[in-house]
């Protein structure tokens, strides 16, 4: 398949390799950087690389994968739905809740797949907790907690502007956020609680309940916190049957942070390559346009992970629960 990828930051360099070695042929737009995300990766930096303009690209590619910064995604994935492209998107799959339905909406009407990229549902310790879930191994699920934390990403300025990236909320704890649905259905209540702390880099931290109309209930944490601290996740479920934790820092070779270091500029776990969740999502995306097969994550499940993330900061600003309503 011909892909037009659309931006070369950090996330860049885990699309356009899998990409490869899924058999497409890959072009790169960027105001900066392309060409260097594909010398990076084995590739001749060419006009069959690298494309000039972004109507270039739209001209060229049957697929849009954008890379892109998160208040750039509506407008892009808008404009590609609307030049008939397929879109696969990074998350969130838009600012604002609107903007979210938006883009579900037009790719109902002009046909096309829209495919928010919430990878952590392909994580292997999140899709056996899903496993578990749905074959009632745990029972009728109560309580989920669910945390996430790195060093504040400070490569880029407009992850420090809540209005352009929605913070730790939006920008990390979306994925949990869209975990937790999966696995317990439906949000009917979000109460949060959110912090900035200024510094050379800032520090950011929230804490999100979330109500199920199942009557489980999830907690979430999360942390931008001093640049030299690894990415690091966990999760505990607990339901009437039994329970299932994972702690990223028990894994073997997890080392603790409690000296201050040099930036590790870790924007994403590391991977077992044998289990790749960037190849997975992007081998189930393709391979539902290619073929219409079913996939792990819709349209409408990014749509509805924004819904729940603006919920959280909307209840944060306000000091009060957001009573959402189940579709």
């Amino acid at each position: 398949m011909r892909v037009g990828l659309v931006g070369a930051g950090v996330i860049s360099h885990n699309h356009l390799p899998n990409l490869q070695r899924l058999g497409a042929q890959v072009r790169v737009y960027s105001e900066a950087g392309a060409p260097e995300l594909v010398a990076a990766h084995g590739g001749t930096v060419s006009a069959s690389t690298v494309a000039a303009s972004l109507d270039e690209l739209l001209d060229w590619a049957e697929v849009i994968d954008l890379a892109s910064p998160t208040f750039t995604h509506y407008p892009l994935a808008r404009r590609a739905l609307l030049a008939g492209r397929d879109v696969i998107c990074e998350k969130p799959l838009a600012r604002t809740d609107e903007q979210a339905a938006e883009l579900v909406s037009l790719a109902e009407q002009t046909g096309r797949h829209l495919y928010p990229s919430h990878v952590v549902r392909y994580f292997p310790a999140y899709a056996r907790l899903h496993g578990a879930v749905r074959d009632q191994r745990l029972g009728d699920l109560a309580v989920l907690r669910f945390y996430r934390s790195g060093g504040f990403p400070v490569r880029s300025a407009w992850f420090a502007d809540l209005e352009l990236s929605g913070g730790v909320v939006l920008d990390m704890m979306i994925h949990d956020l869209d975990i937790a649905r999966w696995l317990a259905g439906e949000v009917t209540q979000v109460s949060a609680t959110w912090t900035r702390k200024d510094g050379r880099p800032p520090a950011e931290a929230a804490h999100v309940l979330l109500t199920h109309a199942s009557g489980a209930i999830t907690q979430v944490s999360g942390l931008w916190g001093a640049a030299h601290l690894r990415f690091t996740t966990g999760y505990f479920a607990a339901g009437t049957g039994g329970t299932l934790e994972y702690d990223r820092a028990a894994e073997p070779g997890f080392t603790a942070d409690l000296e201050r270091g040099p930036a590790r500029g870790e924007a994403v776990p590391e991977t077992d390559p044998a289990e790749d969740p960037y190849f997975l999502v992007l081998q189930d995306f393709l391979g539902a346009i290619q073929h219409g097969t079913p996939t792990r994550v819709t349209a409408a499940d990014g749509a509805a992970a924004v819904r729940i993330a603006n919920a959280a900061l909307r209840s944060a600003q306000d000091g009060r629960p957001v009573t959402l309503e189940t579709p």
